[in-house]
């Protein structure tokens, strides 16, 4: 069976996140946008477990009404780098509580807490758990391995044999991230890292599995690649609409080449700081000049939210009245986010003609991405200009091809 699994939200309970970060409202939200498998996010925090215990468990998955949860978190270690785990079982997310709370001044206040403690001993405390463990949002320039280190070894150093995935973010892709060679033998996620429900935010990336059941293990062994289970899809932004994807002042979003920021001494004209972007920092660290895919590597597809096409067409907010109906009435009507942005036939949908349109243009390529930088989000146009070309050199297809 294919699975749509978005693995890395947080819930109420971690800083700067919305409140209806809540399991009724994230599995109810999760289904309008095509996902079966969502991650909860924070399995730490002994309120947000406390209140997950109380779902049906089965092999792994906690079920609210038709969606699957899996045990999540994230942690921030002691060089500021974070890590994304997927957990087996309440009473495992329990034991790396009772490692952590001692070594941590957040654990209880905040669902993605700070530890004093390195990649390497996180690692094995994940290993002793038996949960998986790889890098978050790995290129992010404040925050992941590859701002504050050059390899796996270095972030990880023994353990760095035990990882099988990185999470790519919202400013990386598979054509930037297998211009590394070692990561040609890892697995590549795409998470939305959403902090809130809104239906731009919440699986605005996500991956699709062959297993054949929804199990944790299953789950690990589609990540593992083992016994025919595997990725077979990843779904995201174009790399451009990243926060960080060209250097750029964080100040003032000034963007500058990697050469323009080395003689400005990382100091934009304004005063601000120079952000050195994912883009350059790939540069840095890339083995080949392209990238080189491995035969296990499924493709990527660009995916723009049905939210921000809408209110593209429309000329309007995204968080708007007017989006909103228009988007309900295109869910009611095709299931999902999904089958509505790359599968239905929707010219006979009854919306508005220019969204139709829109959509159509999106399908067939006729985007345009502005990059972003310094914590500014790229921009897409959706327009009647000629279609970029894509990196595979195909139209785009639907998700039922893969």
């Amino acid at each position: 069976m294919l699975v749509n699994a978005d693995l890395h939200i947080h819930s109420k309970y971690s800083m700067a996140t919305s409140g209806k970060m809540d399991l009724p409202t994230l599995a109810t939200e999760s289904g309008r946008k095509g996902i079966q498998l969502v991650a909860t996010g924070d399995c730490m925090h002994p309120k947000w477990l406390a209140e997950i215990k109380k779902l049906k468990e089965e092999n792994g998955i906690f079920r609210f009404g038709d969606m699957s949860f899996i045990l999540t978190t994230e942690v921030e270690d002691a060089n500021q780098v974070h890590h994304l785990l997927i957990v087996p079982s309440v009473s495992k997310a329990e034991e790396l509580y009772e490692f952590m709370k001692n070594r941590s001044n957040n654990i209880d206040s905040d669902g993605r807490p700070n530890v004093r403690l390195g990649g390497a001993e996180i690692a094995q405390a994940a290993k002793d758990a038996g949960a998986l463990i790889g890098p978050a949002h790995a290129f992010t320039p404040w925050t992941a391995m590859y701002a504050y280190h050059n390899s796996l070894k270095e972030c990880y150093g023994d353990m760095a044999e035990y990882i099988y995935f990185i999470e790519l973010g919202l400013s990386a892709d598979t054509s930037y991230a297998d211009r590394i060679s070692e990561l040609r033998c890892l697995t590549f996620l795409s998470n939305s890292d959403a902090h809130s429900p809104y239906v731009n935010k919440l699986a605005r990336e996500f991956n699709r599995f062959e297993m054949e059941a929804i199990s944790f293990d299953e789950l690990k062994m589609a990540i593992i690649r083992e016994k025919g289970r595997k990725p077979v899809l990843n779904v995201g932004f174009y790399p451009e609409e990243g926060k960080y994807n060209e250097s750029a002042c964080i100040r003032c979003y000034t963007h500058y080449t990697m050469r323009e920021s080395m003689m400005k001494n990382w100091t934009c004209s304004c005063g601000g700081t120079i952000k050195k972007g994912v883009k350059d920092r790939v540069n840095e660290l890339a083995t080949y000049d392209k990238p080189q895919h491995p035969p296990h590597r499924p493709p990527y597809l660009h995916l723009i939210p049905l939210s921000e096409i809408i209110a593209m067409a429309l000329g309007v907010g995204t968080n708007t009245k007017g989006v909103k109906k228009v988007w309900d009435a295109l869910i009611e009507r095709y299931g999902s986010e999904v089958a509505v942005l790359v599968d239905a036939d929707i010219r006979g949908s009854g919306v508005d003609e220019r969204v139709i349109n829109a959509i159509v243009a999106f399908r067939e390529g006729r985007v345009k991405v502005h990059p972003g930088g310094g914590g500014q989000y790229g921009s897409v146009e959706v327009s009647e200009a000629a279609p970029v070309v894509r990196k595979e050199a195909e139209s785009q297809r639907s998700l039922f091809d893969y």
